[in-house]
């Protein structure tokens, strides 16, 4: 039986009784739902030999092709498999200490990954460092033993159930935008480390505040030189942009879906500029599996598609619309919250809003795609005069 039948086999057989209330849950909006449950399926998909598989069989992994992880990650989410409570470890960092880490720190920290039982969350975004990363004040001073950190972090996902955090800090005094940077693993139950829970009008408090008043980590947590976080960390993003797209898109399709299904139900698919919006939306569905396809071929050849540059403007984009047609098509019940809680479609709608933000905002994409792709001047930057003509 070859990998991917043998996982879609696997999925029907045990993605079934106790873990039922998981199927199409945790998705964008809806991330903090059933915590204890998600973190046994994790366990469960570790003990199984589903997590990792991409990874080289020298760390544990199946070394799945390319074809096999994107029909792997296709079939998860058409399953309604939920949102992976192990994703920043395993699709993140791993892949991340496999090309910049040391032996030991892969054999500190992919098991505990591999097995589902240890999970990661990610701490670069700053309060003055959100799309501008490079403008990071999270200082880590080098003592006799270790690394100490002091600084804040925000807008970090899923802190509150993660038990170690990478992070990126500014370790040379003096040093500003990218140089001076260094990456670190960091235990999040210890001393000197506190989490506060932000909670979104969505309901919702997936996203966190990290706060380091003398937390530590050992010097063999270092990834890289000092002066290579930047570099280590602009890998990691790299990694971020991989199949799990293509499963990020069948959750796109399963929500296009629901909205479909009651457009047929409600009557409102009657609405001919209704429908005309759906058939904008399915469209755009084909064209970002399309886009993904060509990005990941390019990515596979060790090229840097144009695609890649627009694509997550382009998504994003259309996911916020995605919520606004959801909307639309509910009418009136969008309004009302049945027994107290927003429905999935509408968490959709008001977790949607933050896409064209999160990861880089619109305005920000529109600057790279500008400068990178088209070649157009840069943006001055800095505290030169503009000259009007």
């Amino acid at each position: 039986m070859s990998l991917v039948a043998e996982f879609s086999d696997w999925m029907e057989k045990n993605f079934r009784g106790e873990f039922e209330p998981l199927r199409w849950r945790a998705t964008p909006g809806d991330e903090d739902a059933y915590p204890g449950l998600r973190r046994k399926w994790e366990r469960t998909l570790g003990e199984a030999g589903w997590i990792g598989i991409a990874w080289p069989e020298k760390y544990g992994g199946r070394g799945a092709s390319f074809e096999e992880l994107v029909a792997f990650n296709t079939i998860y989410a058409e399953q309604g498999g939920p949102g992976r409570a192990g994703h920043i470890g395993e699709t993140l960092l791993a892949p991340t200490l496999i090309a910049y880490g040391t032996e030991a720190q892969t054999q500190k920290y992919l098991p505990g990954i591999k097995a589902g039982t240890e999970f990661w969350c990610q701490g670069y975004s700053e309060p003055g460092a959100g799309s501008d990363l490079s403008n990071i004040k999270t200082r880590a001073r080098r003592d006799e033993t270790g690394w100490v950190l002091e600084g804040q972090k925000i807008w970090t996902s899923l802190a509150a159930d993660a038990d170690y955090i990478f992070v990126l800090a500014r370790a040379e005094d003096g040093s500003e935008g990218r140089a001076g940077l260094v990456f670190l693993l960091v235990a999040l139950d210890q001393p000197g480390v506190s989490i506060r829970p932000i909670k979104q009008m969505s309901g919702t408090a997936e996203f966190n505040e990290v706060f380091f008043d003398g937390a530590r980590c050992d010097l063999e947590d270092q990834v890289g030189d000092v002066g290579e976080g930047w570099q280590v960390a602009m890998a990691l993003l790299g990694f971020e942009r991989g199949a799990s797209t293509l499963g990020q898109q069948m959750i796109f399709t399963n929500e296009f879906e629901r909205i479909v299904n009651l457009a047929r139900d409600n009557g409102s698919l009657q609405n001919p500029l209704l429908r005309q919006r759906l058939a904008k939306a399915y469209a755009g569905l084909k064209i970002m599996r399309m886009t993904a396809l060509r990005i990941l071929e390019a990515a596979q050849s060790g090229t840097l598609s144009d695609a890649q540059y627009m694509s997550k403007i382009f998504w994003a984009s259309w996911h916020r619309d995605l919520g606004e047609l959801a909307m639309d098509v509910a009418g009136p019940d969008a309004e009302i919250l049945p027994d107290g809680e927003y429905t999935l479609l509408q968490k959709l709608f008001l977790f949607s809003r933050a896409d064209t933000i999160y990861a880089g905002t619109n305005q920000i994409q529109r600057n790279i795609i500008s400068e990178r792709v088209l070649g157009m001047p840069k943006e001055p930057r800095g505290g030169g005069t503009v000259v009007k003509g």
